[in-house]
């Protein structure tokens, strides 16, 4: 197979050895197990911090979806590395992780770069991102089976939220899961960071893309990835019986014991 996107953050974000891996993933599933599953869930929003801070905040999200026969995953991540106009997808066979090759949906891909200019394939944001990388051995655990369309979303102004999510409508089916990565605020004391992190949980839960955009443009909240959250939500806005459900919000002291600079975390269902 070639043109494999190598794991870039294995070693560090989490382990590089599959044995480790699939232990430390099998455990934080397990004590996030007592959650309502979602049967209808069409997409989740997933921190993507090392597993160590933000592993079981992304595993109420992941459980929440651990049922579901989905055929495609399309990860949406920001650009913490590069900065580039638009939403690339990559243009390249799979992505390794220590637990294998995830084969990219060529496919809908293409159709996809169709729809925008500003959506296009290659290398871009890609090369050190860890945003969409940290998602997949969560993914590989709960399904074994699936194509993945990977996006990093560089300048995450309105026009390109809006293009990527008018796109992923034009593709949409039931057998596509959205994934919004995204941590919150970064580098507060707790007190403040919560302050911040529970406007975007209300926005969130009332499946609100205006007062959330509101609430980013003037500074009442923060994510380092509002685009691909808000790109996953006006994706499934359409769909009038779509509901959202926050499953857990936290932040970094919450594993480290330090809250004087905490960075937030928050894990949500999107479900019809």
């Amino acid at each position: 197979m070639q043109g494999i996107r190598e794991s870039v953050v294995a070693g560090q974000f989490y382990p590089a050895s599959p044995s480790r891996l699939k232990s430390e993933l099998s455990e934080l599933l397990d004590i996030t197990s007592n959650l309502e599953k979602y049967p209808t869930a069409r997409g989740i929003i997933s921190p993507h911090a090392g597993y160590f801070y933000s592993g079981k905040t992304a595993a109420y999200a992941f459980n929440a979806i651990s049922e579901i026969d989905f055929s495609t995953v399309v990860v949406i991540s920001p650009s913490h590395y590069e900065y580039f106009n638009g939403s690339c997808i990559f243009d390249g066979d799979a992505f390794e992780t220590p637990l294998g090759n995830i084969p990219i949906n060529k496919t809908l891909s293409n159709l996809l770069t169709e729809k925008s200019g500003n959506i296009f394939k290659g290398h871009s944001g890609h090369r050190r991102e860890h945003g969409v990388e940290v998602i997949l051995p969560f993914l590989q655990v709960i399904r074994k089976d699936f194509s993945l369309i990977p996006i990093v979303m560089g300048d995450q102004n309105d026009r390109n939220i809006n293009e990527l999510a008018n796109a992923l409508r034009s593709i949409d089916s039931k057998d596509i899961i959205y994934i919004a990565s995204s941590d919150l605020s970064h580098f507060y004391s707790r007190k403040a960071a919560d302050k911040l992190d529970s406007v975007i949980e209300n926005d969130i839960s009332n499946f609100d893309d205006f007062s959330l955009w509101l609430d980013i443009i003037s500074g009442k909240t923060e994510a380092c990835g509002y685009g691909p959250i808000l790109s996953v939500i006006k994706t499934l806005k359409g769909d009038t019986d779509t509901k959202s459900e926050v499953l857990y919000r936290t932040d970094s002291g919450e594993a480290s014991g330090d809250i004087s600079r905490v960075v937030g975390y928050l894990s949500s269902v999107f479900y019809e």
